[in-house]
């Protein structure tokens, strides 16, 4: 493997560059290149590397079709062509592979083999990626879920499974649904093959499970039958916008009160003749027109005069913008469509436009209030015409809305570097602390954001405001917009800059413009996120989270890592304690996959803190130490054992995350917990005046091998309080099934309540997690100990 320096190392002194620093960068940047000189996994697809999760899924479906095995029987080379398309995409579909490896290339994925099997021909045409080429039907995936969900509007989604029957069975049906809800209520699907932690999550176990969510609430599972009325029926009942029946002794206040509020009227006027808007189509258009305009109707055939009064002798549907007239030519739209959608889009194009704002307005508008702001480069689409509901939406958060054309106010939209249309949020600090929009452009992404940046303590950062020498440390998210992880980080940063609020500052960097600013810190891949702390810069290594942001911040003020040097390694590690391990970390900084391996070396030790020490050695730093170690590769994991100070274990599994590790370091210590047999549980546990706390399990049982590092560390956490013991239910069959146990592993409290135990069963603990059980253990012996303490009193 060819040799990267990391990104931040050049700066570590310094933060400006001299001559020699940037014919440095000249070598990294070539040695970068060098590093991702194997297949690239974009032009295996055919797919640019700002395509979306959909897109490289449909790009893949396209190649699958013609290239797979299955299709081209007489070519000997099928099926390594097909597995290198199928690796591309498995690597592609997930944000933080797809890190990864725009980051270090494949070397960068030496943990993550995917894409060594595959599915028959028949599975990607007819099961794969169901809804992905439905305009109508939303596909949501990880990354975009809970902004569309969170955004104010009602989400009908569809959890599926693509190998299930029903789901399949289903599709046409929920095509069509989403076609006739268009507009009112949004349609959305999640694949739940490509997503399964998000559907997890969410507690979804069957396919295809239906879930109505809105902000706020609950969500609602559907239950009835599958079709479209029924589904409508259901969908509609979300839908609580009012519909008002007009008639003479309310209409002329009614009117006169939206009016005030500037707001318009649809009305439909019912009469013998003509068409009238049914009932269902009036319903949907209130949801849709929600804050725009007020929806109501007339029964002409009870108050013909009063339709009269509008010159309406037949059915109709007219549009009544404020302060409108009959007498006003042209003021009133009469409408010609029953079509809910037409009719949708017509009131909108009559709606007032966004409030125009100027260089000499914005300034003043932008000093106290918050606002949403669209910049324009001229123009006028449809997405314009959408852009009018945002006020409505966000009315409730306080937030205004206006737009620019910078195509005349060139200077304004410059100084903010705005340089394409683009929606931004101000927060009422005035025009320089604002963030920007880089998501989906659809009104539910646009309202999520607006809500959460408002919230937030995002900026985003331009060479006036780029921190230089600053107090505060800041965290800055170097990103392209075209990037899908760097999208989907934005809303995890977001997130972590509220609990981070006053120990950090939060900025993004758009390196698609500000390329002079990113060069200078020598950025090659996106997002690269760092933590500015006076003249230490540190790289984010981690998942794409806000709890992975966290634990990083947190490890910087309070390592949990120890960073050995070759002297520190002989006292602390060489000669340690007797009943001291450690696990140790050689890697260099340049190794892709030691990259990799840090965020969950962190993990791990914080997994295992109070148990097993775990220190690293910089074998770029120190190599000649690493050599006479017999440190050949990158990285090397070596864990030092209690009582044997001149041996080691070299760590030969596959996978490099935290928890794997784990199971592996904790399985060299000695076992805290204690063999119980048929005769010691009856003695020890029944009889006996201890608490214990004990793990029935069956030998072959892959979850109770999975628990079993678990339950040693809970052993030791409640050394000196409770007794931990473990009990073979294939070996000891009849004890198990006299306990009560009918599933591996189940963890069972049996405290000591001052007498012999009559019960087998004990008190079951729900929970996996050793940190959990000890609370749970720990809040039922203070109860145990309250409930003593009433006793005595209430004797003495």
């Amino acid at each position: 493997m060819k040799r990267q320096k990391s990104v931040f190392q050049v700066f570590q002194h310094s933060l400006k560059p001299s001559r020699k620093t940037f014919m440095f960068l000249f070598v990294i940047t070539w040695l970068v290149v060098t590093i991702h000189s194997d297949e690239d996994y974009y032009k295996l697809l055919g797919i640019s590397r700002e395509a979306s999760t959909r897109e490289v899924r449909q790009a893949f479906k396209k190649l699958a079709l013609t290239m797979h095995p299955d299709k081209n029987p007489n070519d000997e080379t099928a099926h390594e062509k097909f597995l290198k398309i199928n690796r591309a995409y498995e690597v592609l579909k997930d944000e933080d592979l797809r890190k990864k490896y725009d980051k270090y290339g494949e070397k960068g994925l030496q943990d993550d083999q995917q894409g060594g099997r595959y599915e028959s021909w028949n599975y990607y045409r007819y099961d794969f990626g169901i809804y992905d080429d439905d305009p109508e039907v939303i596909t949501l995936d990880r990354g975009d879920f809970d902004a569309a969900v969170n955004s104010g509007e009602v989400w009908f989604v569809n959890f599926y499974y693509p190998r299930c029957s029903h789901c399949h069975e289903l599709a046409p049906t929920w095509r069509e649904f989403a076609k006739e809800m268009d507009g009112v209520v949004r349609i959305g699907a999640v694949n739940c093959g490509d997503n399964s932690r998000l559907c997890r999550s969410k507690g979804v176990s069957s396919y295809p499970s239906l879930l109505v969510f809105r902000a706020g609430v609950n969500p609602e599972k559907y239950y009835g039958d599958r079709s479209k009325r029924s589904l409508t029926q259901f969908a509609m009942q979300f839908v609580t916008s009012k519909v008002s029946e007009l008639w003479q002794g309310n209409i002329f206040t009614e009117i006169e009160q939206a009016f005030a509020s500037r707001v318009g009227w649809l009305i439909t006027f019912c009469a013998d003749t003509g068409d009238c808007l049914e009932s269902q189509t009036r319903q949907k258009l209130a949801g849709m027109l929600d804050g725009l305009v007020k929806v109501g109707w007339i029964d002409c055939t009870m108050h013909t005069d009063l339709c009269g009064s509008f010159d309406v002798t037949s059915s109709t549907t007219a549009l009544f913008p404020p302060d409108s007239s009959l007498t006003q030519e042209g003021s009133v739209l009469f409408l010609k469509t029953l079509d809910a959608r037409e009719i949708y889009l017509q009131v909108l194009q009559h709606m007032p436009d966004l409030e125009t704002l100027t260089k000499n307005s914005f300034e003043d508008k932008l000093a106290h209030h918050r606002w949403l702001v669209s910049f324009v480069f001229g123009g006028n689409s449809a997405a314009v015409h959408e852009y009018k509901k945002l006020g409505a939406l966000l009315r409730d958060a306080h937030i205004q809305v206006g737009k620019v054309d910078c195509l005349s106010e060139a200077q304004l939209c410059a100084s903010l570097y705005i340089q394409k249309p683009c929606v931004a949020v101000f927060k009422g600090l005035g025009i320089h602390d604002f963030e920007i929009h880089h998501g989906k452009d659809a009104l539910y992404n646009i309202v999520a954001f607006a809500k959460e940046s408002v919230s937030a303590h995002v900026t985003t950062l331009r060479p006036e405001n780029f921190p230089r020498d600053e107090k505060v440390p800041w965290l800055v998210d170097f990103f392209a917009p075209w990037c899908p992880p760097c999208r989907a980080l934005l809303p995890e940063l977001r997130k972590a800059s509220i609990q981070l609020h006053g120990q950090m500052k939060f900025g993004t960097l758009d390196c698609t413009i500000h390329q002079g600013l990113c060069s200078m810190y020598n950025i090659n891949a996106y997002p690269t996120t760092v933590v500015f702390n006076k003249s230490s810069v540190h790289e984010y290594e981690g998942h794409h989270s806000a709890d992975g942001i966290l634990e990083f911040v947190q490890d910087l003020a309070n390592p949990v890592v120890v960073t050995l040097t070759p002297e520190t390694f002989q006292e602390l590690v060489r000669r340690r304690k007797h009943a001291e391990t450690w696990v140790v970390d050689f890697y260099a900084p340049w190794c892709g996959p030691c990259q990799a391996l840090l965020p969950e070396w962190r993990r791990l030790a914080r997994m295992l803190s109070g148990l097993i020490n775990v220190g690293t050695v910089d074998c770029q730093k120190h190599h000649s130490f690493c050599q006479s170690e017999s440190v050949r590769a990158y990285p090397e994991i070596r864990l030092f054992p209690q009582n044997r100070r001149d041996q080691y274990h070299d760590y030969k599994g596959w996978h490099r995350d935290a928890h794997s590790l784990k199971t592996w370091a904790l399985s060299y210590l000695p076992r805290a917990s204690v063999d119980l047999s048929p005769e010691d549980f009856r003695r020890k546990v029944l009889e006996g005046q201890e608490h214990w706390v004990l793990d029935f399990y069956a030998p072959w049982c892959g979850p109770c091998q999975h628990f079993a590092p678990e339950f040693e560390v809970l052993a030791r956490m409640l050394k000196g309080t409770v007794r931990a013991g473990k009990v073979d239910c294939q070996a000891h069959y009849q004890t198990c099934q006299s306990a009560g146990i009918t599933a591996y592993p189940t963890v069972r409290f049996y405290p000591y309540l001052g007498t012999t135990r009559r019960g087998h069963g004990g008190e079951y603990v729900d929970s996996r997690d050793s940190a959990v059980i000890a609370d749970v253990i720990h809040q039922r012996l203070q109860q145990l100990a309250q409930h003593t303490k009433s006793k005595l009193k209430d004797e003495l």
